[in-house]
């Protein structure tokens, strides 16, 4: 049976995922038990009351200033950099509930100690740690919505999957506001499922409101962005813009997915190495650097990136093995092809937001 290019994405992201959490609890754990899942469930082994997330609980945050988590990790390289934490980084990390439904509840365990296990050493680990060299970083866990639910027909149930999901994360960031916030300057990040629920924060919260002078920018990957989502929040512009929102979608030159096709206007998309909203060619010799399968390794120039369309069109990513990567949408890659720039532009924006809030 020939799987769709979506399936294939989905199939390689959970496989990915299995391998990164697997590798990691060996280093946390080293048990001579038979059961190989012991060492995660021994992490994660706290039960709700009442099977919701509780925010003044730590073990309901995957990412938290009060505790180590894997968002604290530093790729080798970049160890001996200066570290600073003038602003608080709210990230959502993208969808993990990606295996077989074993019953019809589209909304994950918020307990599932499988599912958090593989959040942490996969999205918080290799996507939220990004952040951590200007930021103090909070990611909380919630019900996220299975991944069917952007594709299945019954719209209703999974609408109703999504809001859940969403109170959560509504619940989540009203806690971080009334106890740890306490006036900080604010990034919204996000990936993926987490986009889609960042983008409404940011209007629920942000948009017009007086938290919208606290916000340094927004970084929404992975999602298509409406031209008319927002009223007046604007796509940055510029590499050192504030209180703006960067989004893109990277795929290899020359290929766009069904859905992409299907979507009836192009998406708002900042190229993540120019960090403008032109068409202009950013070569791979100015990608400053990709963490990709080894968390320790920053791989140079790696890929270039281009604005096409309402995507990023790039070609085949350079690394070792790369010639066997055949794959050509990079979703899974959208945060770690650009991770250094990202880095670099997170320094950049923040220091810009101080100087004029000085």
């Amino acid at each position: 049976m020939r799987m769709s290019a979506q399936e294939i994405l989905f199939f390689c992201i959970d496989k990915l995922m299995k391998r990164l959490v697997t590798a990691s609890m060996l280093v946390l754990f080293v048990s001579s038990c038979s059961d190989k899942y012991l060492s995660y469930k021994a992490l994660y082994n706290f039960k709700s009351e009442d099977k919701t997330p509780d925010y003044s609980n730590l073990n309901y945050w995957a990412a938290h200033p009060l505790k180590w988590d894997p968002s604290d990790s530093i790729p080798k390289p970049l160890r001996k950099n200066k570290r600073d934490s003038l602003v608080d980084v709210f990230f959502l990390h993208p969808t993990i509930y990606t295996m077989q439904l074993k019953d019809s509840n589209l909304n994950a365990d918020i307990d599932d100690p499988y599912l958090n296990a593989k959040t942490d050493y996969s999205s918080i680990l290799y996507q939220a740690s990004v952040f951590n060299q200007h930021a103090r970083i909070y990611a909380p866990r919630f019900r996220e919505a299975h991944i069917s639910a952007y594709f299945t027909k019954d719209t209703l149930r999974s609408a109703n999957a999504f809001a859940i999901a969403y109170r959560d994360i509504q619940s989540a960031f009203d806690y971080y506001l009334k106890n740890y916030n306490n006036g900080r300057p604010i990034i919204i990040a996000s990936h993926s499922q987490g986009t889609t629920h960042a983008m409404q924060l940011l209007k629920d919260f942000f948009e017009n409101k007086p938290l919208q002078k606290q916000l340094v920018a927004a970084y929404l990957v992975g999602m298509r962005i409406p031209k008319e989502f927002f009223a007046s929040l604007e796509i940055c512009e510029d590499p050192a813009q504030t209180g703006c929102f960067c989004g893109w979608r990277t795929f290899r030159k020359g290929f766009k997915p069904a859905y992409v096709i299907a979507e009836k206007e192009f998406s708002l998309v900042t190229n993540p190495v120019t960090w403008k909203t032109d068409n202009e060619y950013a070569s791979r010799k100015i990608n400053k650097g990709s963490v990709l399968f080894k968390f320790n390794k920053v791989y140079k120039r790696t890929t270039d990136a281009q604005i096409y369309e309402g995507v990023i069109w790039v070609r085949r990513p350079k690394f070792p093995w790369s010639f066997l990567y055949s794959t050509k949408n990079y979703h899974v890659g959208d945060i770690n092809l650009y991770y250094m720039n990202i880095k670099e532009n997170i320094r950049l924006r923040i220091a810009n937001y101080v100087e004029k809030n000085e």
